[in-house]
């Protein structure tokens, strides 16, 4: 294969064996090369990849190009922001959920974005300040309200962006809102449960008017999101930011939830960490901390 003949793009669906990848404003329809099950590497969304035409609309792809990061749950790769995205009410806030996500896109090197939506049916007190004061960029928006909008949209500037959060929250409502002509679709949410019903079944990216691509993404929650969790598990408390200037603690085998002598503690004490930030951390500490070195690639 003359490698000059290969064009470069990223793929932004992956149904059923076929992979559409975007290229120079066109989008081609392609296989993935047989010999990438030897290498136990497969094409997935959000890869940067180089492929060879089979015709005007279709082609194969021979090579992955180097990952950025790559989370499994949903599988995706090379996103440079995750926008976390919580509501009003129905559903309420979760700030375990927040944390959670916050930590998560830390670790894998993806920068989060903290989006407030719905602002039209309710006040958040505190929480904006809470996670401004962390270090997160910010936003109090309303779906409904373009104005709200202006600043939050310039976070989708040339970047490929994730949108999380619990169904409901009004995800899509967003993306619609900020960028109508994606159309795409939304679901009412089920007061019985207090959460949305699923509307998005597949990860796909969204080439957006600013340069950019948005993955509207199912299910954009859980641990098991990182790759290698008994790293997560090891650098923890590196993945919560706003802890960093107070780990100057007694013992170098301080976990940060308990000990005497602890500088997390003590700045928590001290009103310098917000009590909800460090319950998160050891909410997902205690999750964490059973996990050995044989679960090291277990996702």
């Amino acid at each position: 294969m003359n490698k000059d003949s290969l064009k470069s793009g990223t793929i932004i669906k992956a149904v059923s064996g076929f992979y559409y990848v975007n290229s120079s404003a066109a989008v081609y329809q392609c296989k993935a090369r047989g010999n990438f099950r030897y290498s136990k590497v497969s094409p997935i969304v959000g890869d940067r990849v180089m492929f060879s035409l089979t015709d005007e609309t279709s082609g194969v792809i021979e090579q992955i190009l180097p990952r950025k990061n790559e989370l499994s749950r949903p599988v995706i790769a090379n996103i440079d922001k995750i926008i976390i995205v919580s509501s009003a009410q129905n559903p309420a806030p979760d700030t375990f959920l927040i944390d959670r996500l916050t930590a998560l896109s830390v670790f894998a090197d993806i920068e989060p974005v903290i989006v407030f939506n719905k602002s039209d049916i309710g006040d958040f007190g505190e929480l904006p300040n809470i996670y401004k004061n962390a270090g997160f960029n910010t936003y109090v928006v309303s779906a409904m309200n373009p104005e709200t909008l202006v600043e939050l949209k310039k976070e989708f500037f040339d970047c490929v962006c994730a949108m999380a959060g619990n169904s409901g929250v009004g995800k899509s409502s967003l993306i619609n809102a900020l960028f109508g002509d994606l159309n795409l679709k939304t679901g009412e949410v089920s007061f019985a449960l207090g959460r949305g019903r699923h509307t998005t079944r597949h990860t796909e990216l969204y080439q957006n008017d600013l340069g950019g691509l948005i993955a509207d993404t199912p299910g954009f929650s859980s641990v098991a999101a990182s790759q290698n969790p008994l790293e997560f598990k090891n650098s923890l408390v590196h993945c919560f930011k706003d802890f960093e200037p107070y780990l100057d603690c007694r013992f170098t085998t301080c976990t940060h939830t308990c000990e005497a002598g602890c500088g997390v503690l003590a700045a928590l004490k001290d009103g310098k960490i917000e009590a909800s930030r460090h319950n998160s951390y050891v909410a997902l500490f205690n999750e964490l901390k059973d996990i050995k070195v044989w679960n090291r690639n277990k996702g």
